[in-house]
């Protein structure tokens, strides 16, 4: 379910990127893409609580290098998203 989650953040990130280029109304769609990206990271931890569960120890030695991935593209994920404010802001000052 998180990777399907992690696509749609990642389309809808891009949707947003398009829309500001566009000159068009892009704040929802800035809004989904986060949203989304936390609903990904939800969906891994619960797939993680999953594992423990049923004492699946060896799928549990993924989680170093899961959570790496995860804070990686989470913090890609709020730059992109957050780019056209920026962006914005920086216009307007000129």
């Amino acid at each position: 379910m998180w990777v399907i989650l992690g696509l749609i953040a990642i389309v809808i990130t891009f949707i947003n990127l398009y829309m500001y280029a566009a000159g068009k109304d892009y704040k929802l769609a800035m809004a989904m893409a986060l949203s989304f990206t936390a609903l990904t990271i939800c969906a891994a931890f619960s797939n993680l609580n999953r594992w423990v569960k049923v004492e699946d120890w060896s799928a549990l030695r993924e989680i170093p290098g899961m959570a790496r991935a995860f804070w990686f593209v989470t913090i890609v994920s709020i730059l992109l998203n957050l780019a056209p404010i920026f962006l914005e802001r920086k216009r307007k000052k000129l």
